[in-house]
Formats: structure tokens, sequence, C-alpha cells
């Protein structure tokens, strides 16, 4: 064994003693008490685990964003829950707040910094949304929420999108992420909430090394549910979500 693994066998064995019992919690309670009942048990597990376990993480970087970015560390938008109702999204900010003369903020692209763009590119910037997944406004699994002011534009497809919780993570963002098309990104969407379950949250959890390529899922997902009609092109925002 290399001394690599020699270092990372006590913490898999660790996280096996953890992960493992909690699992087979929720696959028990899944049994007994349906799918929504243990999904919402694999949150709250999955999200204190996740922010106990990443603490140190989580510290690092608000000290770094408050010194590079400034202040508040938290930056909270609403966005559209289950059955559209509102809540507060709350990530680590990415930009700054710079202003122009007559004191109006600069266009975004001026105001997101090489730090911002590596939290945004990284995906640590989204690491407070376990907040939101223990206050029960999103799941760990689950279409990304996009913008309010996008919810009126939505046709019956894809407002089924908005019959979950949303979620941090979700099978468009497996399977292609910004690499997706509008119309992709909804329809994997809805392909998700029609074929939602446990093991499909768990695979996308820990997805397999290789995922079937995005534009061939979305073709698939969108012969089994309506396409998504085109909308007007979202901003850059509402896309990396």
């Amino acid at each position: 064994m290399s001394p690599k693994r020699l270092l990372l066998a006590p913490l898999f064995l660790l996280g096996l003693l953890v992960i493992a019992p909690a699992v087979l919690l929720v696959i028990l309670v899944r049994l007994v008490a349906g799918y929504e009942v243990s999904k919402r048990l694999f949150d709250i597990l999955f999200a204190l685990a996740w922010l106990i376990g990443f603490s140190p993480l989580l510290l690092a970087v608000a000290l770094l964003v408050r010194v590079k970015l400034g202040s508040p560390v938290l930056f909270s938008q609403v966005r559209p829950g289950k059955d559209a109702r509102p809540f507060r999204m709350v990530k680590f900010r990415s930009m700054t707040d710079e202003r122009d003369a007559a004191g109006a903020l600069l266009p975004d692209n001026a105001r997101l910094t090489p730090f911002g763009k590596f939290l945004r590119s990284s995906s640590l910037d989204e690491f407070p949304e376990m907040l939101n997944v223990l206050a029960g406004d999103m799941s760990v699994v689950g279409p990304r929420p996009l913008l309010m002011e996008y919810v009126p534009l939505y046709d019956a497809a894809q407002r089924r999108r908005l019959d979950v919780r949303p979620g941090v993570t979700g099978w468009a963002q497996i399977n292609g992420r910004n690499a997706l098309s509008w119309d992709e990104k909804f329809a994997l969407d809805t392909w998700y909430v029609d074929n939602r379950g446990l093991l499909l949250d768990l695979r996308i959890v820990a997805p397999p090394a290789t995922t079937p390529r995005a534009k061939e899922v979305a073709t698939a997902a969108s012969t089994a549910s309506p396409p998504a009609a085109r909308m007007d092109a979202p901003t850059s925002a509402a896309l990396r979500c």
C-alpha cells in the first residue's frame, strides 16, 4: 500500500462507519415510511455531516471572503422553492460592492474578482446552502432554484420543476451543468421530477466516474417528457445555478 493510501485508509474506514449506518437508516425509513420522509431524513443527515465535516473549510472561506470582498460574508437572494414559495437562498458572496461616482453599483463583471470567479468555478460559494437544506427550504438533490422573475414565464411542463424542493445539486448538474442549453436543463429537471427516488438521489450525490453525455441524456429526457418551451435568454447568474 502506498503512503498516500495508508494515510487515507483511516479516513475511509471512518467514513464507512459514519455513512454506512446513516444510509441503512435512510433505506429502512424509505421501506417503512416512503420516499418523501426518507428524503427529508437524508437531507438532514447529509447537511449536518457536510457542515460539520467541512467546518474548517467553511471558516477559512468565510475569513477570505471577509478580507478580499468585504462584509457581509454571506449573500442572500429570494428564489422560488417548492410550489413557487419564495425563500432566501444563502451563498458566500463572490462580488465586491464597488460603485461609480454617482453611488450606483458597477456592472457584475466589474465587481467579480478573480477570487470570486474561483469561488464560483469551484462551487465553494454554494456550501452555505446546506443551511437552507436544514431549514427545509431546499433539498440536497433537486432542480436548481432559478430567479423569481422566471416563474411567470414557465409553461405547464416547466412548472413541474416546482413540484419538488430545489436542490443544492441535481440531475442537470452532473450531466453538463453550464454546458447545457436552457432547454436541455429544463428537460433534465422535469425528467428528475418524474423519476425521482432514493437510488437516483444517491447516484446524483455520488455520481459514477463516467456519466452519460449531457446532450444524450437531455435528448432522452425530452422524449420522456414535453420539451421545455424556449424562454427569454436567462442571465449568467441564473444559468450558473
